[in-house]
């Protein structure tokens, strides 16, 4: 329960500073500067993550291949596309590290908690066995730790199934916003190379 817990506000931290990052870098880039100037000052600052490290690696690759005398506009595209869509998968599962154990600690919890509640009431029974009687005094501690079993099951998989849901949800939503990028910066880059051809 405790690890579930340290999940669930890591996990608050890391996609709301990916959302934060990804907002701050869609205002450099749509500011109309330079691509070329912001990729160096995203690797000079190093360490680019999200949508700022799809940037990097689509414009890195397609810069690479012009470089190497590659003049097909296909090619250079395609190129781009690979690299972003690699930076994208390695965005996506930093983001999704540790969702696992949210989702085993929701589905596991509850069959603990009906262990601990089958445990209990094993005792209250063994109780009235050895004590012959049927009293609230004799059942009642038995009955408590089943139900105290039961709360604890439920108190650990109640938020670790609710939050992998939002967290499920959030990252989805934050890969179509990659997804989308990645499409609008392949279409720019399509423009100036059929910029650069009508000239």
């Amino acid at each position: 329960s405790l690890a579930s817990w340290a999940i669930i506000f890591r996990k608050r931290l890391v996609i709301g500073r990916a959302r934060r990052n990804a907002d701050q870098f869609e205002n450099s880039f749509w500011s109309g500067g330079d691509l070329a100037q912001l990729y160096r000052a995203i690797e000079q600052r190093g360490g680019a993550s999200g949508m700022a490290s799809i940037f990097e690696f689509g414009f890195r690759e397609f810069a690479r291949l012009r470089q190497q005398g590659i003049i097909a506009a296909e090619q250079l595209l395609e190129g781009a596309r690979r690299a972003m869509r690699v930076a994208q998968l390695k965005e996506i599962d930093r983001l999704e590290a540790s969702l696992a154990t949210l989702a085993t600690v929701g589905s596991t919890s509850p069959y603990v908690g009906l262990f601990g509640t089958v445990w209990g009431i094993m005792n209250s029974f063994s109780a009235i066995a050895a004590q012959h009687n049927t009293t609230l005094a004799v059942v009642a501690p038995g009955i408590a730790e089943s139900l105290f079993a039961t709360a604890m099951g439920l108190l650990a998989a109640i938020p670790a199934v609710i939050f992998y849901n939002k967290f499920v949800n959030e990252i989805g939503r934050y890969t179509g916003r990659l997804e989308a990028f990645a499409d609008e910066f392949s279409a720019i880059l399509s423009r100036q190379l059929d910029e650069k051809a009508a000239r």
